[in-house]
């Protein structure tokens, strides 16, 4: 009876200290995934052919300032995305969505689409080396139907876009029928109410909004295959508060169309040259 009590506490120790290693290995693995680095699946073409879908990241955290979960308090980053950054975020439409797109404008810039040549700032922006364009370019002052553009009301499309600013912390953006579609989601997103445009007047809590001071930076985000990418052009600005982190490395690389039920097949469709590559 006495040796069987020995064992029993002997068992129980050991399965104590394998709780324990269990546990503290979890909570080192979500410290690191949020606020150093976590992984990412590219599910669509639109980064193609910088990034493929099937392509699995790592992205890096910690260069941005890692969002503290739970709250809206952000811990400080080495910098904000630059322009040329390969990004990913929060979509500003959908909250349960996570985008990677490449960063190529910052607050402040001014951003222009001729004829599928993007501008910043009234200078060509350098097309990505390994960026696409369809064969088609979409004719200038023509809004088409099933490829609407932000925002609603303006005769923009993808090859033929803008000039729009991009707001920057502290700016005091005027408000009318002219400014309105183009930051009342900015508005949205930083006070939780939804703005209201009557005539010529802009109305937030019932009063008259004249002008309206941005509380934080904003990012235009692009796909590298920009005739088949759902960006900034179709949903606008991203907040700084969206972001989450810089692409860094790809750690693994197949056909995703391929089903796990033909596993000959999907190991056949690893994609060697890709792994372990540093993005840029």
């Amino acid at each position: 009876m006495f040796f069987k009590k020995k064992e029993k506490k002997k068992y129980d120790s050991k399965l104590a200290e394998w709780l324990d290693a269990i546990i503290f290995a979890l909570v080192v693995a979500g410290f690191i995934r949020i606020f150093f680095m976590q992984a990412y699946r590219i599910p669509t073409e639109s980064m193609e052919s910088t990034q493929l879908a099937g392509d699995f990241l790592f992205v890096n955290n910690f260069i941005y300032g890692a969002k503290i979960p739970f709250t809206d308090l952000r811990v400080p980053g080495l910098r904000m995305p630059e322009k040329g950054d390969i990004v990913v975020f929060v979509y500003p439409k959908d909250t349960d969505l996570d985008y990677i797109k490449r960063c190529v404008g910052v607050a402040g810039d001014t951003i222009q689409v001729k004829n599928k040549q993007l501008f910043v700032n009234g200078v060509p922006f350098e097309n990505p080396p390994k960026s696409q364009f369809g064969p088609d370019t979409l004719q200038a002052g023509i809004r088409y139907f099933g490829m609407e553009t932000f925002p609603s009301d303006r005769n923009w499309n993808r090859d033929n876009y803008g000039p729009i600013y991009i707001p920057r912390k502290g700016d005091v953006i005027p408000m009318n029928a002219q400014t309105f579609s183009l930051y009342q989601d900015c508005i949205i997103h930083e006070t939780e109410v939804k703005p209201r445009l009557v005539d010529d007047n802009v109305y937030l809590n019932g009063k008259i909004l004249s002008s309206y001071t941005i509380q934080q930076d904003y990012f235009w985000m692009m796909g590298d295959n920009r005739d088949n990418s759902a960006d900034s052009r179709y949903w606008g600005f991203v907040p700084e508060s969206h972001v989450r982190g810089k692409a860094l490395i790809t750690y693994w690389s197949w056909d995703q169309k391929i089903s796990f039920a033909n596993p000959i097949d999907l190991l056949a469709s690893i994609r060697w040259s890709r792994i372990g590559r540093l993005i840029e």
